[in-house]
């Protein structure tokens, strides 16, 4: 008699996985990276960034000037600022418009030629997610979609131009179009770091997705696609967010996005909190973590004190999270790394509350 041969029931999950791979959705690939940031609830931002240069009315930055304020920067206090507060992440900024950046990037370096290089020689993005690991804190960083607008000569060589008339281009300066040889560039230098942190970072937030139609919106690369195919290159979990701008109600940007990149101004947040829908938005079939960001200060970054008071902010928190939504506050930093004292009272008096209150819905 013949033994019929059997399978080891554990044998079975390659051929399962095989056959159901097709159908698994952007959606569940959603799910699954956005879970940690729903559980999350809310999180801290701020803005890191170096001044401007003189031309744009500020006192121009050196590279030795960042590189020493980068130094210096105390990663391990500001990781037990956020600790105190009970936020579930930080959303740290590399660099915006000055051309400065708080990791160094060798890909950057090379396209822009710039010597001495305006890329930190500390990475402090390596720095701070040590830091806020021990502490069971997620890191996520901000980088703006285009080139930094206040250096001219990075702009040139990464082939940058704006896409509609307005902003900071010089006179005579072309503008609009796809940008394909930009963003071939910009997702290199994405992609060198996100390469470099690995599974360190678990999130993007890009700003000035504005031009999508014109830039990222084509079947063909470059596109929203490639580009967070790059953002995603180290850390294939990594959540992403693509800001089409100020829009309340809250909107989905892309398919290829897991997270709404949620800016709302400080005065609008009400509206955007009343408006959400739940846990998900969607776009074109998938579905999009809903998110709010926006800030405590009187602007981005900035103000001595927060501007509402406690009750009004952990009122809002709780009826965003309980929904289902996930809520971000910018507060300022100082260039020693440190938040100042009272943004840090109101982030742990929302802190306390929702650890004290179980607002998610069962």
């Amino acid at each position: 008699m013949t033994r019929k041969k059997t399978m080891h029931p554990g044998a079975w999950r390659p051929v399962l996985l095989a056959v159901l791979a097709p159908a698994l959705s952007s959606t569940a690939l959603a799910a699954e990276r956005t879970d940690w940031f729903h559980q999350a609830g809310w999180g801290v931002m701020t803005h890191y960034l170096g001044a401007p240069p003189s031309s744009a009315g500020g006192v121009e930055l050196t590279a030795e000037m960042w590189n020493r304020q980068v130094d210096a920067f105390d990663a391990a206090a500001l990781a037990e600022q956020v600790a105190s507060t009970g936020a579930g992440y930080l959303l740290f900024t590399l660099g915006q418009n000055s051309g400065h950046y708080c990791a160094p990037n060798a890909a950057y370096d090379r396209i822009v030629g710039i010597s001495p290089s305006k890329c930190s020689r500390r990475d402090l993005v390596v720095d701070l997610a040590k830091e806020l690991k021990a502490r069971n804190i997620r890191l996520m960083v901000y980088l703006p979609s285009g080139a930094p607008a206040a250096d001219v000569e990075a702009r040139k060589k990464l082939g940058w131009r704006w896409s509609s008339p307005g902003g900071w281009q010089l006179p005579g300066e072309p503008v609009g179009g796809r940008l394909a040889e930009f963003q071939r560039h910009w997702e290199a230098i994405i992609r060198e770091w996100s390469l470099r942190w690995g599974k360190d970072v678990s999130g993007w937030w890009i700003d000035g997705c504005y031009f999508a139609d014109e830039m990222y919106r084509w079947a063909d690369e470059p596109n929203f696609a490639s580009f967070a195919a790059a953002l995603r290159a180290g850390n294939p979990e990594s959540i992403v967010a693509f800001n089409p701008g100020v829009r309340v109600p809250v909107v989905a940007h892309t398919q290829h996005e897991d997270y709404a990149a949620g800016e709302v101004n400080l005065d609008k947040l009400p509206d955007a909190v009343a408006a959400c829908p739940g846990r998900w938005l969607e776009y074109g079939g998938a579905k999009v973590q809903f998110h709010i960001l926006s800030y405590l200060g009187t602007s981005w970054c900035r103000g001595e004190r927060p501007q509402w008071p406690d009750d009004k902010l952990i009122d809002l928190t709780r009826r965003a999270v309980e929904k289902g939504g996930v809520v971000t506050y910018d507060v300022p930093i100082q260039i020693s790394g440190r938040v100042p004292d009272p943004f840090v009272a109101q982030l742990r008096a929302i802190g306390q509350t929702v650890k004290r209150n179980s607002f998610r819905s069962p």
